[in-house]
């Protein structure tokens, strides 16, 4: 690395960089950005002075392109100085800016934020900027939004830079260090490889793209600003060029069309509208993926356990099931059978009192007290109703099929019953995920496809996360501090509705998880005792040869409802059925074998630990997977039977066994005296900061399991012997 006076204006003109304008995006309409990949990087001590917890910056590392330097600086003032000649030397302003990428920028801004005073800061939530802009014309945006990876794994997906692996362990966070403690060549090399890492990352999608102002800012923003291109416009890539017609077609199904003079309500399609009740109502209705483990094998040391998994479970249900195309319609009903009537026609929403509630199944349990307004007299598992006296929701359609099959209720009462017309997802969206998907399967180990496939595959695990994109959203503002602006609800319906760029319709998102549960309880009520454990779009289970007569079904069924979708569609036949590089026919949607463990335990939902082939494999929600199983390897000095016996109730993982990390923000500039690690004393002043600290971990099981697991064995579906002794 280059110390930062070594940056002048000579050495920036040699770079020779290139000013791009992207004129069809209203932002940057008047503004220019040196296309170039940029990266920005710190490294910070956390200390306790007299009680109080501080944090600081020690150095910080600024790359100018992938085959560039990296330049280094000690103190904030040495940055200021740096970024001085930067600004002068490429002449940066409000109208020429540079776009530099931080890998989680959340966590540096914190440290910069009283430095500058900021033009814009684009934040998706409290202290979560993902792009900030200062005056001096750096903007500053956030790789790790960008990628979804940590450092480490965009290292190992690098298609064009495979020799860049991120290093652990070559600097100790434990030392304390400040801005005169001198730095080991090793220590340095860990600093400069982070910058190359993402500066080799932004590099390739520089040439994804085609410059860096199309960049999108998040992964979700790549699928959206791909898909949305897809609807309204016929040459999405040749500047979104497009036919009026089809604009205006798909504008209209979004919008609706006003009414031609004397026409009837009948006649009258008012679009894919939404009022803010029906949006409330589906933000109730709204749960994402199932997870949950069988109370009757949790805390057992199973053998043989066999894993499947549903091929793009949640782009599979956007290509197969219908979803609600048309404004929601409020009906009146006199009975609760009259559900089922409508249900025969409509895609149906509503909200339900239940009493009296028992689970019919005892190997699982639907229905999440998180999405109860009204709950008493209840027995939970692991936060799933096993039994209530009284239990009131809103649901789908689909959902009120699945409770039917697994509860018992005393009563019913159904209220605020909406309808919506039911149909396949328009052609242009059912069209972008079956090129992704086809995409994906075609390059997956294709020599030099490598970043091909990695965009596709990225793009369409995203696909579904663009459909639940909340519409009533807080402004997360950042002037002098961070606060909150919330402008008025129907303001905010009103401007989606009206939106001429929106191409979604939100109770899409709601209805695709629907479905998706929908799949995953069919093979959960198959499964029957010899379930184990589910999570979203994978199941395993025991006894696995007498459940493939159902796997092989389900895998009918599916190419029986794609088959039926392209009867409306007309798709190319590559498309449904794409091939590897192999020849191998992968199809959406379809169980595929995971594999079987040699030896699986779960405690609950995203808790479990497996071997297979000698190889142990933990997850452990809120505990880093590789530093615990490290742990509970070491404590058992290797021995199987006791790695599992370990992995229980109570266990206890150490700070320093847990990469865990407490964040503390610091917002108070204060100036103190540190002593690092080589008992050299420095005046350090730090305007900000974010304090990190390693935390201990604990697994206890809810005494709600104990209660549940306390029936289960009165009722006899428990025996001695098994996790539960009898006793909570």
């Amino acid at each position: 690395m280059k110390h930062y006076t070594q940056l002048t204006h000579d050495a920036l003109k040699r770079l020779n960089l290139e000013l791009v304008r992207e004129p069809v995006l209203k932002r940057t309409e008047s503004s220019e950005y040196y296309n170039i990949e940029c990266g920005f990087d710190i490294e910070s001590t956390s200390i306790k002075i007299n009680g109080e917890k501080q944090a600081f910056m020690y150095i910080w590392m600024f790359g100018i392109g992938v085959d560039g330097d990296v330049y280094y600086g000690r103190t904030w003032d040495d940055f200021k100085c740096f970024l001085d000649v930067l600004e002068s030397g490429l002449e940066l302003g409000p109208l020429r800016r540079l776009a530099v990428y931080v890998h989680n920028l959340a966590y540096e801004f914190q440290f910069i934020k009283d430095l500058f005073k900021w033009s814009s800061v684009f934040s998706i939530g409290t202290r979560t900027p993902i792009r900030a802009l200062f005056e001096g014309g750096i903007e500053f945006r956030d790789s790790y939004m960008l990628s979804g990876q940590s450092l480490q794994d965009v290292a190992k997906n690098l298609v064009s830079f495979p020799g860049l692996n991120k290093r652990v362990g070559d600097l100790d966070y434990s030392l304390i260090r400040h801005h005169n403690t001198p730095l080991t060549d090793t220590e340095m090399g860990y600093c400069k490889l982070d910058i190359n890492i993402v500066t080799a990352y932004i590099r390739e999608q520089i040439d994804i793209y085609g410059n860096v102002i199309r960049i999108p800012m998040t992964n979700t923003g790549r699928v959206r600003r791909y898909v949305r291109d897809e609807c309204y416009y016929t040459n999405p890539g040749n500047h979104r060029k497009s036919s009026r017609g089809r604009y205006e077609s798909y504008r209209e199904l979004m919008v609706g069309v006003e009414p031609k003079k004397g026409a009837s309500d009948g006649d009258f399609n008012p679009g894919l509208q939404l009022t803010l009740g029906v949006y409330k109502q589906l933000k109730r209705a709204f749960s994402g993926g199932y997870v949950h483990a069988n109370s009757i094998h949790r805390g057992k040391v199973l053998e043989k356990v066999t894993s499947f998994d549903e091929t793009s479970a949640y782009p599979a249900v956007m290509l197969t099931e219908q979803f609600p195309m048309s404004a929601a319609r409020k009906v009146q009903i006199s009975s609760p059978d009259d559900i089922e009537t409508l249900m025969e026609t409509y895609l149906v929403m509503f909200d339900m009192r239940l009493t009296g509630v028992r689970t019919s199944v005892q190997q699982e349990q639907y229905l999440s007290a998180s999405k109860c307004w009204e709950l008493s007299g209840e027995l939970l598992s692991n936060g799933r109703v096993y039994s209530a006296d009284v239990l009131a929701t809103t649901v789908t359609d689909v959902d009120y099929n699945i409770i039917k099959r697994t509860y018992t209720y005393d009563t019913i009462d159904i209220t605020n019953v909406r309808v919506f017309k039911r149909g396949y997802l328009p052609r242009a969206i059912l069209r972008s995920i079956l090129h992704l998907y086809q995409a994906k399967t075609a390059l997956k180990g294709v020599a030099g496809k490598e970043k091909e496939y990695l965009l596709a595959k990225g793009m369409l695990n995203s696909i579904f996360g663009m459909t639940v994109t909340d519409v009533i959203r807080e402004r997360n503002i950042y002037t002098d501090d961070w606060t909150q602006e919330v402008e008025e609800p129907s303001r905010q319906i009103s401007d989606y509705n009206k939106s001429h760029s929106r191409f979604l319709y939100y109770p899409w998102g709601v209805w695709v998880t629907a479905y998706a549960r929908q799949n995953l309880w069919s093979a959960i009520l198959e499964m029957g005792d010899d379930y184990v454990y589910s999570d979203t779009d994978s199941v395993k289970f025991l006894n696995a040869k007498k459940h493939i007569p159902y796997i092989n079904n389900y895998n009918k069924l599916m190419i029986k409802k794609l088959t039926i979708m392209n009867e409306t569609f007309q798709f190319d036949q590559d498309l449904l059925s794409p091939k590897t590089k192999d020849g191998v026919t992968k199809l959406i949607g379809v169980w595929e074998y995971e594999g079987t463990y040699d030896k699986f335990k779960t405690l609950g939902a995203k808790r479990y630990l497996t071997l297979k082939n000698g190889v142990f494999n933990l997850t452990l929600a809120g505990l880093s997977k590789e530093k615990g199983l490290c742990y509970l390897i070491d404590r058992a000095n290797g021995v199987e039977d006791v790695v599992f016996d370990l992995f229980d109730n109570e266990l206890y993982v150490p700070a320093e066994h847990t990469g865990k990390l407490l964040h503390t923000y610091i917002d108070t500039p204060a100036t103190f005296v540190v002593s690092d690690y080589l008992g050299t004393n420095a005046e350090v002043h730090s305007p900000s900061g974010v304090h990190l600290e390693g935390t201990d971990f604990t697994l206890s099981i809810d005494r709600e399991v104990g209660n549940v697991l306390e029936m289960l064995f009165n009722d006899g579906y428990l025996k001695e012997g098994s996790f539960y002794d009898g006793s909570n």
